[in-house]
């Protein structure tokens, strides 16, 4: 960082001094498709299941023209290679063994740090479309500590990295406020970052973004989903829309449409809102609603609808043998998603493992829970399903 850039970092306290992590999670990400696999593998001590494996998530990228005109749009045919997916799990797990899970769990004294880090992929490009920076951050913010909840982690602290090619210090500070909002939305500490100048790195007024939350929960309230077992049920937490994943496909079923973001969405239900306005909605933060969740008792597993939906994110926290039957039908689904489906003539089992359809969380809780929850009266809350025997995502 050069002395120009130092003196306009915004809102950065001195970074905190490193501890030693050990990730628990790996994404790849660029401006093109991604898709998350799954692979089980041998664990580290102390992050085994009894079978002496763990699962590991990695997304898949490639980049493609897509698909034949008049074909419905798919992740493959937007260029997604399973095989080179494939083969760099492979790969990471003869490196670090021990990676798994939406967040990395790290023991200190009576508890663990859990530790994430994401990005906000493609929906970058909308934002540079659109002109909305001040909600960009949230999204930031958001992917990384809804990951760490999942673990019952309490979100402490957060840094964020800022690229660009030619610091323009008004749209930072955008960026960085949005970033600040989603900072007290957690409840944790924006403690530190980088901003980083590439000339001729970056197309101009463009930048990157990534973000790296640690939060602490203590050993014995880990949520790690070893005691669910069928019959469970599944509450769905509401999203805003399409959060931030899945842009690739969204971009590339925009061109398709012939419409533009400045155009009203269809099937709004005569409510006066574009496209762009939708498709940058800012990602929800679950924290203080979960950690509420989590205090009165009864929730077992929880898995951040992110990247491979429902399809591939609820059933990383399921022991093996069980799997998700998801209910058709209990939750609204958001015109958003309806209009990509419409527009881009996509199959209905492609969006459920592409977008999150309205719902951002999935607890696993026990009967009575889910009663309790329920009866709170909360309209962001929905049983979508139970846990049933036999691995896989059914929809009825």
């Amino acid at each position: 960082m050069n002395a120009a850039a130092t003196a306009d970092r915004l809102l950065h306290l001195a970074a905190a001094a490193a501890a030693p992590p050990r990730p628990l999670k790996r994404r790849v990400s660029n401006i093109c498709s991604t898709r998350q696999l799954s692979l089980r593998v041998p664990a580290a001590a102390g992050a085994a299941d009894k079978n002496g494996k763990r699962r590991i998530m990695v997304s898949e990228i490639a980049c493609s023209k897509g698909g034949d005109e008049g074909k419905g749009l798919t992740y493959k045919e937007a260029g997604v290679d399973i095989d080179a997916g494939a083969e760099l799990v492979r790969r990471i797990a003869k490196m670090a063994p021990g990676i798994g899970g939406f967040g990395g769990l790290y023991p200190w004294g009576d508890d663990y740090l859990v530790a994430g880090t994401d990005g906000v992929g493609t929906k970058l490009k909308l934002a540079f479309e659109t002109g909305i920076h001040e909600t960009i951050g949230i999204d930031l913010v958001a992917m990384s500590v809804n990951d760490i909840v999942t673990s019952g982690a309490k979100p402490l602290f957060f840094l964020d990295y800022f690229a660009t090619s030619r610091l323009d210090v008004d749209l930072a500070e955008k960026v960085l406020k949005g970033i600040v909002d989603g900072c007290q939305q957690s409840d944790c500490v924006l403690l530190g970052g980088e901003t980083a100048e590439m000339p001729d790195f970056y197309a101009k007024g463009e930048y990157d973004l990534s973000g790296f939350a640690v939060g602490a929960v203590k050993k014995d309230s880990v949520i790690d989903g070893k005691n669910i077992v069928a019959g469970d049920i599944l509450i769905g937490l509401s999203s805003s829309g399409v959060h931030s994943n899945g842009f690739s496909l969204v971009r590339r079923v925009l061109a398709q449409s012939g419409l533009s973001l400045s155009d009203q969405l269809p099937g709004n239900n005569g409510k006066p809102k574009t496209i762009g306005e939708a498709l940058m909605a800012p990602t929800v933060i679950y924290v203080k609603q979960v950690l509420n969740i989590i205090s009165k008792g009864g929730v077992k597993g929880i898995a951040h609808i992110t990247g491979g939906g429902f399809t591939d994110n609820i059933p990383r926290v399921f022991p093996p043998g069980l799997g998700a039957k998801i209910f058709a039908g209990s939750w609204e689904i958001p015109p958003v998603f309806k209009w990509i489906q419409e527009a881009g003539r996509i199959e209905d089992a492609e969006m459920s493992r592409t977008f999150n359809m309205g719902i951002g969380m999935v607890l696993v809780v026990n009967t009575d829970a889910a009663g309790r929850i329920l009866s709170e009266g909360s309209n962001s809350a929905y049983q979508i399903g139970e846990v049933k025997f036999g691995e896989g995502v059914e929809y009825v």
